[in-house]
C-alpha cells in the first residue's frame, strides 16, 4: 500500500468495508474474505497469494501458483528497473543484502552513496554479502571476450572495486571475489530478489530483470538465493587491497 501511494480510506473503499476492517487484515495477519482479497490485489496490481501467502493453505491452491505469484515485476532490461527501487530494497532490508555480480559498475551509478547505503544497513543488523568476479579469473576472460569488450572487464572490476574498500572492515559486511561462470547477477534484499539473466554477446543492461519476491510453497526465489550460497562459498574473501 505504501509502495502505491494507498490509504487505508483507499483500501476500505475498493473493499467496500471500515477503514478499521483494513487495519484489522494489517495489524492481526487477519485473512479477509475472498471478495475483498480480490479486490485489494485488483488495486495493488497484485496476486492475492503475494499479499497473503497463507491462501496457499486454506484454499487448496496448488503450489505452482505459489511459485508463478512469486514475479512481483518483469522488466524488459535492466536499465528500466526504476532507481528507486533499488533504493527501497536498500533501505527496506532488514536481515540480507546479498550481491553477485562481476563488475556492478551500474550498482554505484545508480547510488553514487552506495558505501554508505550499505554501511547504514550493517549499522541497523543486516548482513551484507558482496561478490564481484576475480579480475585474474578465466571467467572473467571468457565474459570480456564474449561480449567483445576487448579486455576492459577486468578494468571495471577493479574500479568497481574502489567504491567498497570502507567496508571491508566493518563487522557484518564481506566482500569476496568468484571466478565462475556467471548466468545470472543476483541482487538479494531480505525475502525479495532481483535477477538479471546473463544472454550471450549482450552486456548485462540489456538483458531482462525479474524481481521475484520469496513465497511460502514457492521455489524460484530460493532457487536463485540457494545458487548465490554456492557461488559465495567458492570465492575468496577481498581484503580491499589485492586487485
Amino acid at each position: 500500500m505504501l509502495r502505491h501511494g494507498v490509504s487505508l480510506e483507499d483500501m476500505a473503499e475498493a473493499c467496500d468495508v471500515e477503514p478499521k476492517t483494513v487495519e484489522r487484515w494489517i495489524n492481526t495477519g487477519r485473512l479477509p474474505h475472498r471478495r475483498h482479497r480480490w479486490a485489494a490485489a485488483k488495486l495493488l496490481s497484485a496476486d492475492e497469494t503475494y499479499l497473503w501467502p497463507e491462501v496457499l493453505n486454506v484454499s487448496g491452491v496448488r503450489k505452482d501458483h505459489a511459485t508463478r505469484s512469486e514475479l512481483v515485476e518483469l522488466f524488459p532490461d535492466r536499465a528500466s528497473v526504476p532507481r528507486e527501487v533499488w533504493l527501497r530494497l536498500m533501505e527496506e532490508a532488514q536481515e540480507h543484502i546479498d550481491v553477485l555480480v562481476f563488475s556492478g559498475t551500474f550498482y554505484a551509478q545508480t547510488q553514487p552513496k552506495v558505501a554508505r547505503m550499505l554501511a547504514e544497513a550493517v549499522a541497523r543488523g543486516t548482513q551484507v554479502r558482496l561478490c564481484f568476479g576475480d579480475p585474474t579469473s578465466e571467467a572473467v576472460a571468457i565474459r570480456d571476450r564474449e561480449e567483445g569488450l576487448g579486455g576492459t572487464l577486468t578494468a571495471k572490476i577493479r574500479s568497481s572495486l574502489t567504491y567498497y574498500r570502507g567496508l571491508v572492515d566493518l563487522d557484518g559486511c564481506e566482500l569476496r571475489l568468484h571466478a565462475t561462470t556467471l548466468y545470472a547477477s543476483l541482487f538479494r534484499y531480505d525475502d525479495e530478489i532481483i535477477v538479471n539473466p546473463h544472454v550471450f554477446g549482450e552486456p548485462a543492461s540489456a538483458n531482462p530483470a525479474f524481481h521475484f519476491r520469496r513465497l511460502d510453497g514457492g521455489s524460484v526465489a530460493d532457487h536463485y538465493i540457494a545458487s548465490f550460497e554456492r557461488v559465495w562459498a567458492s570465492a575468496v574473501p577481498w581484503a580491499g587491497s589485492e586487485i
